[in-house]
């Protein structure tokens, strides 16, 4: 059965179309909007939190999902692109003008809790100060940082031209690598006067709680400010949690991220679209397949090309499979933060490596498969690997899908630690701007895969699990469901599995796309993995910039740990199922 997105009903204004939304702030703010086309709306600035408002309340855009910023010759552009959850469809594109002296916007943190992270990182690599930010200061870098990275007038150490390739590599090969040319003590750059010896880092803030509060409390206990990680097994790689405890109860989690940060939005500037694949495996590296689609869907998008159909079952069969094994492991890691350690993961991972073995056949990698290409993909499929995943999807994953739920999902220990531990509700998860199962297990019914279809998705019959609570026990168990709906989804398309090319066009090492600007996105398994693409019709992306699910999942813990013990924190946590290469990119 074929399932395509609800149809607006006649005569409803078409809100995903820009000019629409823009004649209706014109009606609201008649002196609000100062373009509108199909690349977005531009507002003025002093209106900005106020078209905002009026959007999220009036129009119904309650969804924030992406905040980024572009640096142009005579101003710096911020973007926000919004989304309407219950129209569903392409997110509209509302921007601001910031002078290049002294940028600056109004927050809107006040009415998307979303931006709170995604402002920070534009202050923290553009330099865009937010007014009204509640917390602004640097998120990815260090705070005595020098300089903001994104602006093209920012050079990196080891700087040696603008685009790749670069001279010294092309065409002769001759190259001496960047470390051998320079003074080892050269790789950094400080503030012109820094000195190390005598820098302090600033103290630590213990949070402060009100009267009201601390009275409540019955036993009378001091505050105290106690740091996980970022070398700690329990934060899922280099995460710090700088957490409030009063006692064993947790008053305030912050995370403190970047610890991995290598600025991915620039190496992707300085990189050809092409040469942008491989380091997208290197996001999530979990999710390499479903990586790289989302990647080759927004370059797409502007070259305005579709794939041929046996490489769209092709992408759709890689990134189902990515789905199943990524939730299979998710399961295994959030027992180990209960304590059953690894016997569960073990066995997830037994399944994961099964599937990586047919990664591994066709693009010649099991974990960076680097395998999408802009109009199809890389290798074809053999015959082998039909039958290999045929037996895989039909036999022996919905075998092991049952055990998993049968041993974990019952288990009576797991629902004492589980039900309504970490809390999320409705509201917030929208407000947040949380994505994939973090978002459907507060009941909120909302795939990407539906609401915007894209490849052939809505060709399959399959449903979208949601939970009730949002609580621990519902991020699990809507995982669960989505590993049968995976399968569901991989059965279709083995069974209608077509002949034919890979390839829209001739393979190319190098493509340029015309101008423009595209935000492309794919439902991952962790959530909306997004890109932000501007190309100036050269080979190199003008500006490139990547929307993490797990980066802004983040947003949310203190309100999902706040009133609950240390134990109960590293399963929340773990329940959001982040990896860090995607957090801090």
């Amino acid at each position: 059965m074929s399932v395509t997105a609800p149809v607006a009903p006649p005569n409803t204004p078409n809100y995903n179309d820009p000019q629409i939304v823009a004649e209706q702030i014109k009606t609201k703010y008649p002196d609000a909007v100062e373009s509108s086309s199909a690349q977005g709306i531009v507002v003025q600035s002093d209106q900005l939190r106020e078209v905002a408002r009026y959007l999220h309340d009036e129009l119904a855009f309650d969804y924030l999902n992406n905040v980024t910023s572009v640096d142009w010759q005579d101003r710096f552009e911020v973007v926000y692109n919004l989304t309407s959850l219950e129209r569903g469809g392409a997110p509209i594109t509302l921007k601001v003008n910031a002078a290049r002296e002294n940028p600056s916007v109004p927050s809107l943190v006040p009415v998307f809790r979303g931006a709170d992270f995604q402002e920070r990182e534009v202050y923290d690599l553009m330099g865009i100060r937010f007014e009204g930010h509640p917390n602004l200061r640097r998120i990815l870098l260090w705070d005595g940082f020098e300089g903001y990275p994104l602006r093209k007038d920012y050079k990196e150490p080891y700087y040696e031209e603008e685009k790749k390739p670069f001279g010294s590599r092309w065409d002769k090969g001759h190259h001496v690598i960047a470390e051998d040319r320079n003074p080892w003590h050269d790789n950094v750059q400080y503030p012109s006067n820094f000195d190390a010896v005598a820098y302090k880092p600033p103290r630590d803030q213990i949070q402060v709680i009100d009267a009201a509060q601390a009275a409540a409390m019955r036993l009378r206990t001091d505050k105290i400010v106690l740091n996980f990680g970022p070398q700690h097994p329990s934060t899922h790689g280099v995460l710090r949690l700088r957490v409030t405890l009063e006692g064993e109860t947790v008053r305030g989690v912050e995370p403190i991220v970047g610890y991995l940060h290598r600025n991915h939005d620039k190496i992707g500037e300085r990189n050809t679209f092409v040469g942008n694949m491989p380091y997208t495996d290197r996001l999530d590296y979990f999710t390499s397949m479903a990586n790289n689609l989302a990647y080759a869907l927004t370059v797409e998008k502007l070259l305005g090309i579709k794939p041929p159909e046996r490489a769209e079952y092709i992408r759709v069969i890689m990134a189902e499979l990515t789905r199943w094994q990524n939730h299979a492991v998710a399961l295994g890691f959030i027992y180990n933060d209960l304590g059953a350690f690894y016997t569960p993961l073990i066995y997830a991972m037994e399944e994961r490596e099964l599937i990586l073995d047919l990664f591994e056949a066709t693009a010649g990698s099991r974990m960076m498969c680097n395998y999408m290409r802009f109009g199809g993909v890389a290798r074809d499929v053999t015959d082998d690997f039909i039958a290999k995943c045929k037996y895989l999807v039909n036999e022996r994953l919905p075998r092991r899908t049952d055990e998993l739920e049968a041993y974990m999902v019952g288990n009576e220990i797991f629902h004492s630690r589980a039900k309504n531990i970490g809390v999320l509700p409705r509201d917030l998860a929208i407000n947040y701007s949380t994505a994939g199962p973090v978002l459907r297990a507060s009941g909120v019914k909302y795939d990407i895969r539906r609401a915007e279809p894209y490849s052939i998705y809505d060709r399959f019959d399959f449903e979208i699990p949601t939970g009730t609570t949002g609580d621990l026990y519902d991020r699990f168990i809507v995982r669960v469901a989505e590993m049968r709906e995976s399968l569901k989804i991989l059965k279709q398309a083995l069974d209608q599995f077509p002949a034919g090319e890979i390839m829209t066009g001739k393979k190319n090492y190098q493509v340029r796309v015309p101008k423009g600007e595209a935000y492309g996105r794919g439902e991952n398994p962790k959530g909306e993995l997004g890109f932000y693409v501007v190309s100036d019709g050269t080979a190199n992306p003008y500006r490139y910039h990547v929307r993490g699910p797990s980066f802004i999942n983040l947003t949310a813990l203190n309100d999902m740990c706040v009133g609950y013990k240390i134990a109960d924190m590293i399963v929340i946590l773990g329940s959001l199922d982040i990896v860090m290469g995607e957090v801090d990119r």
